[in-house]
């Protein structure tokens, strides 16, 4: 192996791409849920607690069934991970298509299938296993791309779901939805993992069970686990609300899909370069003032005046820092416990990531219907960054000493 060449073999290369389009679908489809709730509340007859519930819940069961998914694929490969998790997801849609979509049947296909979906095919599976392929001095970088390949999708789809929407209607973009997801079952083939991951003492005689007993003895990883809470509140407030907030503020309804499309525009930007900074300086510290911006951003947006131009800056500043949270988080977890179980511990911090997104989601929608706006959601997210800009501070970024086997 040359260790010249950035993507050590000709397989990483190939799964570094597929990775990327598995997670511009999965990631670009989800991202614009927010934008079918009117459709959805005139159509279906689905309320605002109901759609913050059925999108929490999705966000939930996500977190939970990705250490699931983890472990499938520590075990067996992602590819056969990211598989399965593409079927749940597009029997969900097409569930939704054919008629399955008011009452519990909204919260079935919407909220728990495609919940299940995202545990495999969003983000931390297939980052997990890009990251096995790589060394620890361009690990962050490559998993900073693939996470860069989703901000991708959060930039289009906003963009051409609001075109089908207004052309076709949202049941024929359900449909179109479908389309792009079984694309996702065929790229999903292509996501290998190593036989030997990049990074792993081949002695290392490790069960899964020890790895996460050792993860949760260890406070560096519960910190980590705290703070990607914080991430996952942020996310599901702003995907999953923020176009009811703004329409609200009597801003034009293109507006919303102007500001999810500059968060994902300008978040391929900010985990590009998040990835490369945590190669250079201390993850722990990048996280830190990533989640103290955060809160600069939403101060910014929510107490000056409502306007398209403040709404710009919004987008393009929290885009910038939307995912940039995954490469040092990832980066961290792969330098302290190796790569082994990578897709496991990850996984673990992101059902914490998860929890968060369901109470974003699901509380926010309750704080609008009690009162009528956000606003204590809001306040609530400042609060959260500040908490998550000092709970990283004291995490230790040396690789964990083991007992070496004579």
């Amino acid at each position: 192996m040359n260790d010249t060449k950035f993507f050590p073999t000709n397989k990483a290369l190939v799964t570094v791409i597929a990775a990327s389009v598995v997670v511009i679908i999965a990631l670009g489809i989800r991202q614009t849920f927010g934008m079918f709730y009117f459709d959805f509340a005139t159509d279906l007859d689905i309320t605002i607690t109901q759609f913050g519930f059925t999108m929490g819940l999705q966000l939930l069961l996500w977190g939970v069934f990705s250490p699931m998914f983890g472990i499938i694929t520590d075990k067996y490969g992602g590819n056969i991970a990211i598989f399965i998790g593409f079927v749940f997801y597009l029997l969900a849609i097409l569930l939704f298509y054919s008629g399955f979509n008011t009452g519990y049947y909204f919260t079935i296909t919407i909220g728990i299938l495609v919940g299940v979906g995202l545990g495999s095919t969003a983000i931390s599976i297939p980052v997990s296993v890009v990251a096995k392929h790589f060394p620890v001095s361009s690990r962050t970088i490559a998993t900073g791309i693939v996470t860069s390949a989703g901000s991708f999708g959060y930039f289009i789809s906003p963009l051409i779901t609001r075109y089908s929407l207004v052309e076709h209607g949202w049941e024929n973009t359900m449909l179109f939805f479908c389309f792009f997801l079984g694309l996702g079952l065929i790229v999903a083939l292509f996501v290998s993992t190593p036989k030997i991951p990049v990074g792993t003492n081949q002695n290392n005689n490790q069960t899964a069970r020890e790895a996460l007993k050792e993860a949760f003895s260890n406070k560096s990883y519960i910190y980590l686990t705290l703070g990607f809470f914080v991430c996952g509140w942020h996310i599901a407030l702003v995907a999953t609300h923020i176009p009811t907030y703004m329409i609200d503020k009597g801003l034009p309804d293109w507006c919303a899909a102007m500001v999810l499309a500059l968060i994902g525009l300008f978040n391929m930007v900010g985990t590009i370069t998040s990835g490369y900074l945590a190669t250079r300086y201390s993850q722990k510290i990048l996280l830190s003032a990533i989640y103290l911006l955060r809160g600069v951003s939403i101060i910014y947006f929510i107490f000056l005046p409502p306007s398209v131009f403040n709404s710009v800056i919004f987008g393009i500043t929290f885009g910038m820092l939307w995912l940039s949270t995954v490469p040092p988080t990832n980066g961290i977890i792969g330098k302290v416990f190796g790569t082994k179980y990578i897709g496991l511990l990850y996984g673990i911090v992101f059902v914490s990531h998860q929890i968060g997104s369901f109470l974003g989601a699901y509380l926010s929608g309750v704080f609008y219907e009690l009162n009528g706006n956000f606003d204590y959601a809001w306040y609530i997210s400042i609060a959260l960054s500040i908490f998550a800009g000092l709970i990283h501070l004291p995490i230790k970024e040396k690789p964990i000493e083991r007992p070496q086997i004579a």
